[in-house]
């Protein structure tokens, strides 16, 4: 359990590394790579630390459910 867990830590920490120094590049698909990036990051804390990856298929659902139709929400605006 420690291992994944200090795993999952240094991911979200490349993962936004990741994030910064993709901000500062000059290309239309900035925002939406950042969001891909953001999404995993969410995804991961709330699988591995808010131990959703133990819960129910329907709250599973729900968050990934929500994290589609933010990043869809966000991109039509």
């Amino acid at each position: 359990m420690k291992n994944t867990a200090t795993l999952t830590w240094v991911i979200l920490i490349m993962l936004t590394i990741t994030s910064a120094l993709i901000s500062k590049l000059e290309s239309k698909y900035i925002v939406l790579t950042i969001l891909i990036l953001s999404a995993l990051k969410f995804l991961g804390i709330a699988f591995q630390f808010m131990e959703l990856k133990k819960a129910n298929a329907f709250w599973k659902g729900i968050i990934i459910g929500f994290v589609v139709l933010f990043g869809i929400g966000i991109l039509l605006v």
